[in-house]
């Protein structure tokens, strides 16, 4: 399926929405997501089935004052706390999964920023946030020995500013972005890593996101981003050092917010697959024989239906109770004057468990609605596959086999999960 974009630039800097407002409140955070949700559902499937860009909604979202909850207090936003964008991120992701994915490097992104305090470039991205600008990534590559490898690199000139080059696949935010943060090493500096800020219309930066192929989360177009000689301002890179040591390094929950979000969509997804489903018993699908004969005039009354439906139900309720108490985790280590590693690590071990369980319940409900909607329900017209596509796909972000082995070594020795990256 081809994702049609856009002219590269369409949603630049210059085609920021007018008029942002700024969400003060969760309440009023929580309550925009939701209308979103619920007007972006309406044509979810047909919008899928014929692979129609997300730019509209994205736009939506930025129009609502959405990107702006997480800009800081310092820098004139909210200020509001993990959980709540959390939250604002599984709701949309109940509208539309491959938008809620869409979304998650600007958290993510805004997020990571917020310790370099007045230091560039965050004044910059996070007035252009404000005004209704999307942060976009362009981290991983193809062909490395390991996911988390670079070979993006960026080299400074003598005149102070630096030059970009690589190659970067699943770029997952870039549509529709104001800003890309580009993962790049440092040439000449050996394991050093820096962050790039660049905008997706200056010279050498082209966006090639058809190249996303995915049977799931299609409307994400996760494709393919060339820096060819970009030249970068000093002001926005960001130079990191050395990767943090995985056991000495000073704690974060940095992590643990990345994982919850990415928890967050696949539960949003599962939320959605559950009540497509449950509509389409309701109004679509027939009673089985041996249910006629007891009576029974409605699939929506055969009690083996009703049955499983609690089950599933019930799984995803365990899910968004987990991610919750995850969540809620984390804004605590954020209150903290000085985080603690057993709060790091408890925040990254729940919602570890979180993100792991979804990549099982979340899939098990995305396809158990076809055991109960009968055949019609795997009608292309309807769509209601696009539901376990997207969340089979996303899934596979980071394998569960990992922190199923973390979570146990934690409880049968107490070892504290180790710091690496995003991903834990």
């Amino acid at each position: 399926m081809t994702v049609t974009v856009p002219a590269t630039g369409s949603h630049s800097p210059n085609h920021l929405p007018t008029d942002v407002g700024v969400l003060h409140t969760a309440q009023e955070a929580l309550a925009a997501a939701d209308a979103l949700a619920t007007e972006f559902a309406a044509d979810s499937a047909e919008r899928e089935l014929h692979g129609k860009s997300l730019l509209p909604q994205l736009r939506r979202v930025a129009e609502s004052g959405l990107l702006g909850i997480v800009v800081p207090a310092a820098h004139g936003g909210p200020g509001l706390p993990a959980s709540t964008k959390v939250e604002v991120v599984r709701r949309l992701s109940r509208g539309d999964g491959a938008l809620g994915q869409l979304l998650l490097s600007h958290f993510v992104i805004g997020e990571a920023i917020s310790g370099l305090g007045e230091a560039a470039p965050a004044p910059r991205i996070y007035a252009d946030t404000l005004a209704g600008a999307q942060l976009g990534n362009a981290t991983a590559e193809r062909g490395t020995a390991t996911a988390l490898d670079r070979r993006t690199s960026v080299t400074q000139r003598p005149d102070g500013k630096w030059v970009l080059n690589g190659t970067k696949y699943y770029a997952t935010g870039a549509l529709g972005a104001a800003w890309i943060a580009v993962a790049a090493v440092i040439a000449g500096r050996e394991d050093e890593t820096a962050t790039v800020f660049v905008r997706p219309e200056q010279d050498g930066v082209t966006l090639d996101l058809d190249k996303w192929s995915a049977f799931g989360q299609r409307g994400t177009a996760s494709g393919e981003v060339r820096l060819t000689d970009v030249v970068v301002d000093a002001d926005l890179v960001i130079e990191e050092g050395a990767a943090p040591d995985p056991v000495d390094a000073p704690p974060t929950v940095l992590g643990a917010y990345d994982q919850a979000l990415h928890a967050a969509i696949d539960i949003g997804i599962a939320r959605a697959a559950l009540e497509d489903g449950a509509h389409f018993v309701r109004t679509t699908s027939r009673p089985w024989k041996e249910a006629v004969l007891a009576g029974v005039t409605s699939a929506a009354e055969e009690p083996h239906v009703v049955r499983r439906f609690g089950e599933l139900t019930a799984r995803l309720y365990a899910l968004e109770a987990l991610l919750a108490r995850g969540t809620a985790i984390i804004d605590a280590g954020q209150s903290e004057a000085e985080l603690s590693r057993d709060t790091a690590a408890e925040a990254s071990l729940t919602v570890a468990a979180a993100k792991a369980l979804a990549q099982e319940y979340a899939v098990e409900i995305a396809s158990g609605i076809f055991e109960l909607t009968g055949a019609s329900g795997t009608d292309s017209a309807v769509n209601l596959d696009r539901h376990w596509r997207n969340v089979r796909t996303h899934s596979l972000h980071d394998p569960a086999r990992w922190k199923y082995v973390h979570l146990g070594n934690h409880t049968l020795h107490g070892t504290r999960p180790p710091r690496l990256g995003l991903v834990l």
